[in-house]
């Protein structure tokens, strides 16, 4: 994996196929790895990339259907029978830690390791995680039951070196990353190279998860220029009233959101099983969103 990079672990909705998981993601950003959502076989689907479960830093649950919740039990499982013993943070709807402790107590078993439940907010737009890195906000979106995206958003400030200095001033790795950290540099015949004038401020990273909603324009004035978006997209153009009546979107809608808020890239999943194949979809997007992609099983984007 890249510095930052995505990885569809299942792309599939509420049925799999033999080809597409339900919806899980890994999230590799600024170091943390982090998984999103989590239906069934997502334990088998990492193992796959090969992304160490010791690793995986927090889980964020979407909703409470089946298929973005039911591999969790799995999956914590393993990383207590592959010895985990560092704090698991799972940031979930109301009433999964219920669904949880009560599968381990029937189940007779305990974690070797801390869990720690972190319900979502009532509110419609939280920031829920933060630290020197990174922030998470949860956005509330259209969905039959409680239902929340998640916008993964760069918090540090990063300087970019104009490639034409290093040339012509013969710059040393040392004196390339003082430059970029934001301090001025001497050189050897007493000039001071200052950074404001060979750097500039690179933009933000983030990431934008938006899964099983209706189309919401409303959410467009909370969420601006992602550098990468995930948006659902279960139906095709003119399934778009059956959308509406199952609280999904389509892949024009998908589309039409990203074009929206200005999105450097749309990745377009939770695709319904009647589809064999997506091109439709994908090409129904790319006449509004052209820098679409069609989500795969265990495909990586880097952003």
């Amino acid at each position: 994996m890249s510095t930052h990079a995505l990885t569809i672990l299942g792309s599939s909705s509420a049925l799999p196929t033999s080809h597409r998981f339900p919806s899980a993601q890994i999230v590799q950003f600024f170091g943390r790895f982090f998984l999103i959502d989590c239906g069934e076989g997502t334990q088998m689907q990492l193992r796959k990339i090969k992304v160490s479960f010791a690793k995986i830093q927090a889980i964020f649950i979407s909703h409470l259907h089946g298929d973005h919740f039911l591999g969790v039990f799995g999956v914590l499982s393993s990383f207590n029978l592959l010895g985990r013993t560092s704090p698991l943070t799972l940031y979930c709807p109301p009433g999964l830690q219920e669904i949880i402790m009560c599968h381990m107590q029937f189940g007779d078993y305990s974690l070797n390791y801390k869990l720690q439940f972190i319900t979502l907010p009532k509110d419609d737009h939280v920031q829920i995680f933060s630290d020197k890195k990174i922030s998470v906000i949860a956005h509330k979106v259209s969905h039959r039951v409680p239902c929340w995206a998640f916008e993964f958003t760069q918090n540090v400030t990063t300087r970019n070196l104009k490639k034409e200095y290093i040339s012509q001033y013969n710059l040393s790795i040392s004196q390339i990353a003082t430059l970029k950290s934001g301090k001025d540099v001497l050189l050897e015949n007493s000039e001071v190279l200052s950074h404001t004038e060979c750097t500039y401020l690179a933009p933000k990273s983030s990431y934008v998860y938006i899964t099983d909603t209706r189309f919401l324009p409303s959410l467009t004035n909370h969420i601006k220029a992602p550098t990468l978006l995930y948006h659902e997209a279960t139906f095709e153009a003119k399934c778009k009233q059956r959308a509406h009546e199952t609280y999904h979107s389509t892949s024009e809608q998908a589309a039409c959101f990203a074009k929206a808020v200005n999105a450097k890239k749309l990745i377009i999943g939770h695709f319904s099983a009647r589809y064999k194949q997506i091109d439709k979809l994908l090409n129904e997007a790319r006449e509004i969103f052209p820098e679409t992609y069609a989500a795969e099983d265990l495909q990586s984007f880097s952003f």
